[in-house]
């Protein structure tokens, strides 16, 4: 069922992702022939940017990394904060770092990029006239949003302090996880994996994309230069991957919502 949506949420609410690359028009050509996005320009503070949009919605945004920058290639989440400014110094006070901002982004906004204690990057954005994601529920939209992380305790707490999360563990001999919760939802997860992180990676956020056929997904990925790095396995959630596009930004697919 298509979600239409008019505000950024309640704080803490995953709102947007945002996808630094080197080649912006090759990028733009991968993820507009994976998931069928368009795209228009958005604000340029940060340097070039467009947005992707599904059946003309703003689903995803896409930057140009500066040349002297070399950074890592990833997806990045937008949380919700009423005031990011408060939200980025509750960042600091709480063991975090601020890398970006607070800045404004035009009319569009204000926004924060920071790093949790282990590091992991995430963004703050303070609506303005633009909203966030404006639809979601379908293919080609963000659908769930993971922390892959070394264990899950002390990182969930510093996000439920900065963002006000519930936190709801599972209870596994096997499995070192929490889901994420505002107003009784779940919203996000963290997942403890020990010295199984990529030693190329250390800590991230990583971001599903819903599609309507995993496999079929893959076979297109792959054509279009992108690297399958976890193969579809059924899930309580549905038939999932984990895979990479040309540049080497990671990114999970899921059949159906989860």
């Amino acid at each position: 069922m298509t979600e239409a949506r008019g505000s950024a949420g309640p704080n803490g609410t995953p709102c947007w992702v945002s996808l630094m690359v080197h080649g912006l028009t090759t990028t733009q050509e991968f993820y507009g022939e994976l998931f069928g996005w368009e795209f228009q320009p958005g604000p340029h503070q940060l340097g070039p940017y467009v947005r992707a949009l599904l059946d003309g919605r703003e689903v995803a945004g896409i930057g140009q990394l500066p040349p002297d920058r070399h950074l890592p290639v990833a997806w990045t989440p937008y949380l919700a904060s009423d005031d990011v400014d408060l939200t980025a110094e509750t960042v600091r006070l709480c063991g975090g770092t601020l890398g970006v901002g607070p800045l404004d982004a035009g009319d569009a906004g204000r926004l924060a990029i920071g790093s949790d204690p282990s590091g992991a990057v995430f963004g703050v954005w303070q609506a303005g006239a633009h909203r966030g994601a404006a639809i979601a529920g379908v293919p080609g939209t963000p659908s769930w949003h993971e922390l892959l992380t070394f264990e899950t305790a002390s990182v969930a707490k510093f996000y439920e302090t900065v963002f006000g999360y519930d936190e709801e563990p599972v209870v596994s001999a096997d499995l070192d996880y929490v889901t994420l919760h505002l107003a009784g939802r779940p919203v996000a997860g963290i997942h403890g994996v020990g010295n199984s992180l990529p030693r190329d990676r250390g800590p991230h956020w990583m971001t599903y994309f819903q599609v309507s056929d995993t496999d079929e997904t893959l076979g297109l990925l792959t054509r279009l230069g992108g690297h399958v790095l976890k193969p579809a396995h059924d899930s309580p959630h549905g038939r999932v991957a984990t895979v990479s596009d040309p540049e080497g930004a990671r990114f999970s697919l899921v059949e159906g919502p989860r």
